[in-house]
């Protein structure tokens, strides 16, 4: 096969946008889609499309025809799909009473459904070739739900879910999924974060719902005395996708603070549900 032909969702800002170059610079033909490239991203979409083995593409996760679309006229176009990083979200924190069912929703559309819809779509290709690699960005609070995170920390539970037993189905197909667990980095994430929009229920926490203030302050000052490097993100991706198939790792944490935590945990649980896999006859999914 010739070189990989990479699709990124979410490459307006942050890991996305530090993926889309680390792969153009390995040579793959890198696809970096972004929402409103003609309007308030358009100097991003014009900086990576100048950029040798980029293609800037306009998608919005949550339009599934769009979507269908836009992984079908690559396919066509390249003969192939190789690699998807399902990046595209959004920061939310707060009280998690104070989301509405409307809140809600739309951050499950971005991160899960919005990462069904690049995988369903991507599924036959790949399958068709005998290899392909599935890459889902979740978090270190896809593993741990911290207070005041918790809508955002059950979208990224969620993406865990569907990345674990997917991992298991279509390995038999040459096809490896794969999940990344990024900790806290300085990037344009929580500067674009989001608040339930059900400010009437606030005055009733009293004190705690200054809570998520202090947080980002505390944050902060971690930033400043740690200095994580985003960088480490797409450098894991890079490692994924140069690691042989059926090799890689289900989860790979990328946090230079707490990633510790994680990875304890990562490797306990995996112990127990190969032991779970093994019990009810389907040991050779573990292969």
């Amino acid at each position: 096969m010739s070189k990989k032909v990479v699709f990124i969702t979410g490459t307006n800002s942050g890991f996305g946008y530090l993926t889309a170059k680390s792969c153009a610079a390995k040579g793959y033909t890198v696809y970096a889609t972004i929402r409103d490239i003609a309007t308030r991203n358009a100097e991003k979409a014009k900086e990576l499309a100048a950029t040798e083995n980029i293609n800037v593409v306009e998608l919005d996760v949550t339009d599934s025809k769009a979507v269908k679309n836009v992984i079908s006229d690559i396919i066509t176009k390249e003969g192939q799909l190789d690699v998807i990083i399902n990046n595209a979200g959004y920061f939310g924190g707060g009280l998690a009473e104070a989301y509405t069912e409307e809140d809600l929703e739309k951050m499950l559309d971005v991160h899960v459904k919005g990462a069904w819809r690049v995988t369903k779509a991507s599924l036959p290709q790949m399958r068709k070739q005998g290899e392909g690699l599935i890459i889902n960005i979740s978090s270190g609070l896809g593993r741990f739900s911290a207070p005041f995170m918790t809508i955002y920390n059950s979208a990224k539970f969620a993406v865990e879910g569907l990345s674990e037993g997917l991992h298991y189905e279509v390995r038999p197909f040459g096809v490896d999924v794969a999940i990344i667990q990024p900790g806290a980095f300085p990037t344009e994430i929580f500067g674009k974060s989001t608040y339930g929009s059900d400010h009437s229920i606030l005055p009733s926490y009293g004190d705690l719902a200054k809570v998520p203030e202090n947080i980002g302050e505390g944050m902060g000052k971690m930033f400043e005395a740690m200095q994580p490097n985003p960088q480490m993100v797409p450098d894991a991706i890079l490692k994924l996708i140069e690691t042989p198939k059926g090799q890689r790792p289900l989860r790979t944490v990328a946090d230079g603070m707490t990633g510790e935590f994680v990875e304890t945990a990562n490797k306990q649980v995996k112990v127990q549900y190969d032991n779970f896999l093994t019990a009810f006859g389907m040991q050779e999914l573990l292969k």
